[in-house]
């Protein structure tokens, strides 16, 4: 089966859906339990600099198998190539079954709450549900329409991120906080507590590899992906750092310690009694692109599953204006049942150590294929190697281990959803591929 090259996703689409996909909930939340156990400025903007870094090492890398494979579907698409068709099937089954359907439904959730917080008079189960149906129809309706609506929203996110920022700049009586280092700060970057708080981290960034899910969609790949993923990745990463940065300088680290709503905290002090409103308004605002990405891009990695196992075909269906349709609607179905079962947060945390264990292998792939196939045309070549891939890759070990360490029910019916996709991969033929 041969396929298709959509031509009209622009570098700024694939930008837009990189740092859609990266800022959502985790940076608006995950600061309250970062401030209790490391009660220092210096450390915390090391967190969010760190995850950054290796956020940016990981989008080098990805960037490189873009360009050298451009086909859509990801980790699915890259281990297919590199290891083999099982490893492959298996890092789609996971994206396919709950590495995107549960982050929508996280962040609906998110948006209902948010959003109702502003307008108490809207109930947010039904917000919830109904930015699922909004969005994935928004995308039924081809790709082009998705790309315009994508651009839009997230910029707009990003465009009030920094208002909020240069606000919190200006606010005439900022907390009295040192952003340089202090006594004790070497020994908390080395604490437990630095360990699980950049696990939190971490997730805050997942999202950086996102438009590699949809390479057959990008104009002009082998320039766009690698330029989208790096560029996107410092963007937020940049507006990570200033953003806590912000939320520290505003309120008071023993008001935020234990918050899940640091965002809302920080706005009371900048902009007044109205200010959690507005802050209400960002963040249901910007979780609306996240949503929208993601469920543009997950649906890509169904399709190309369906269109290589035989027993997942109907994935592999688009309609008139080349959208995985029943991709989609499937993915909507699983997203539906989280938001119904209400337990998704325990489903994030047993897929976190699975996932991370397929990127590793993807950024491993790189080296692997560098040994293996050096002809191999690569119209970009992952910046720093090899010492990007191998920040990234002891960075992911060093998570691993303490996923596993600190969760290890969760970290073991990760694997037992490995172990149900081989079932399914042994017991399914391959389609062939014609090209």
């Amino acid at each position: 089966m041969s396929t298709t090259r959509m031509p009209g996703i622009s570098l700024v689409t694939a930008t837009a859906i990189v740092v859609a996909n990266m800022i959502g909930t985790g940076v608006f939340t995950s600061l309250g339990f970062q401030v209790g156990p490391l009660p220092s400025g210096f450390v915390i903007m090391m967190l969010w600099v760190v995850g950054g870094i290796c956020a940016f090492c990981g989008a080098v890398c990805y960037g490189e198998l873009a360009a050298a494979m451009p086909r859509s579907g990801g980790e699915y698409h890259y281990l297919t190539q590199i290891f083999s068709p099982a490893a492959g099937f298996l890092a789609g089954w996971l994206s396919a079954t709950v590495g995107f359907a549960a982050p929508i439904a996280l962040a609906a959730m998110a948006f209902g709450k948010y959003f109702s917080g502003a307008l108490p008079w809207a109930n947010p189960e039904v917000l919830s549900h109904g930015i699922v149906i909004a969005m994935l129809l928004v995308h039924l309706i081809g790709v082009n329409v998705g790309a315009k609506f994508q651009n839009v929203a997230t910029w707009l996110k990003v465009l009030l991120i920094v208002v909020f920022i240069a606000a919190g700049m200006m606010m005439p009586h900022p907390q009295t906080i040192s952003f340089l280092p202090i006594a004790g700060d070497a020994a908390r970057m080395t604490s437990p507590a630095f360990a699980v708080s950049l696990v939190f981290v971490m997730y805050a960034y997942t999202g950086w590899n996102a438009v590699t899910y949809i390479v057959g969609e990008v104009k002009n790949p082998g320039r766009n992906i690698p330029l989208s993923v790096a560029i996107g990745t410092l963007i937020v990463s940049v507006l990570y750092v200033g953003l806590n940065a912000i939320f520290l300088r505003a309120a008071p680290m023993s008001e935020l310690a234990g918050k899940v709503d640091v965002g809302h905290k920080a706005a009371d002090h900048i902009f007044g009694a109205q200010g959690g409103h507005l802050m209400a308004l960002l963040i249901s605002g910007g979780l609306i692109s996240a949503i929208s990405a993601m469920t543009w891009v997950g649906p890509r990695v169904m399709m190309a599953m369906g269109e290589d196992v035989k027993l997942l075909e109907p994935l592999g269906k688009k309609n008139a204006s080349g959208v995985p349709w029943v991709a989609m609607i499937a993915q909507t179905v699983i997203v539906m049942a989280l938001l119904h079962s209400g337990k998704f947060e325990k489903v994030l945390t047993y897929v976190q150590f699975s996932l991370t264990l397929s990127s590793f292998l993807t950024v491993l792939g790189v080296m692997v294929l560098r040994f293996t196939q050096p002809e191999l045309p690569r119209p970009y070549r992952a910046w720093g190697y090899p010492f990007t891939p191998l920040i990234f890759m002891a960075v992911s070990l060093w998570m691993m281990w303490h996923i596993m360490h600190s969760n290890p029910v969760e970290s073991l019916a990760g694997l037992g959803t490995i172990l149900l996709g081989l079932i399914i991969f042994v017991i399914s033929p391959r389609t062939p591929r014609t090209a």
